[in-house]
């Protein structure tokens, strides 16, 4: 058994190590830092909770050096920021192939005073699409049994073998800490170096559910922006949304959900009901801006 132990203590010694490689400090909140990691060549990701400046960030890199950071834009929906470092760093460790509840987890940061923090717990739960209290879209909810230390918050979620679960994140859930799953990071990453920002769509639409005759459901038009997406497709107060983009909607979730799939400027069918009648409109998606 002690040779057992002795095993295993060595194992996760050598992911924390692999794993603390990639993961940073950053500095860009009073008091106290949080944690980044090196997703690409001079590219750290970090939770945008705990971007406070958008100034005069720097980080702490695994060598201990300092170096500026700019921030290159974030998503307060799925709590990302990413930022830039010039001639840092290298691509995250590769992702882990499969996660389950039960499977033993690491969370690695990074304090400028203490080094590399790790803890050790396991995924409570593990489940699919879903949908953040602040509007983003998230591919897997991860939830953590681990200790997420103030400044491991933005650090990486590795399994025993060091392979990438996610980014750590305190902001997104009341109940524990949870991983922001590696295709999401890798999502937004890509839209935020490509357009500076994640773009979300909307119809310009007040929508209400209702049950329908056939016990199915579907969403009642209460109000329309006068030069909004839906208002130039056509769509009428009293109309009853029954799809969008070819998914069945009876909650508004529903709605966002479809249009996350389809980006600003894309053309998506909308199924609905006026007076009883079966009728299908072509809409140009909007841009949701932040303000």
């Amino acid at each position: 058994m002690a040779n057992e132990l002795a095993a295993l203590s060595q194992e996760l010694a050598a992911a924390v190590e692999g794993a603390a490689k990639h993961v940073v400090a950053v500095h860009a909140r009073p008091r106290f830092s949080s944690s980044g990691v090196f997703w690409r060549p001079g590219v750290i990701v970090t939770a945008e909770h705990t971007i406070r400046r958008e100034e005069e960030i720097t980080v702490t890199l695994p060598t201990g050096a300092t170096a500026p950071a700019t921030l290159a834009g974030s998503d307060p929906g799925t709590d990302l920021a990413v930022l830039r470092v010039e001639n840092a760093g290298h691509d995250a460790a590769p992702a882990a192939p499969a996660i389950a509840p039960g499977h033993v987890a690491l969370s690695i940061g990074r304090s400028p005073d203490s080094g590399v923090n790790a803890s050790m717990g396991i995924l409570s739960a593990v489940s699919g699409e879903w949908r953040t209290w602040r509007g983003g879209l998230m591919e897997h909810y991860i939830r953590l049994d681990l200790t997420l230390f103030p400044g491991s918050d933005g650090g990486l979620v590795i399994n025993t073998a060091g392979q990438v679960i996610g980014v750590a994140t305190s902001a997104l859930s009341r109940i524990a800490g949870l991983a922001i799953p590696t295709v999401t990071v890798n999502r937004v990453v890509a839209e935020i170096l490509a357009r500076g920002r994640v773009s979300r769509g909307y119809l310009g639409v007040g929508l209400q559910p209702v049950e329908l005759p056939d016990h199915q459901k579907g969403l009642i038009v209460l109000s329309l922006e006068p030069e909004g997406p839906a208002a130039a497709a056509g769509l009428f107060i009293g109309d009853i949304l029954t799809r969008v983009a070819g998914t069945a909607v009876g909650d508004t979730d529903d709605v966002q959900l479809a249009l996350e799939k389809h980006g600003a400027g894309a053309s998506v069918e909308l199924g609905l009901l006026r007076g009883g009648e079966a009728r299908k409109l072509t809409v140009v998606v909007g841009e949701r801006r932040r303000g």
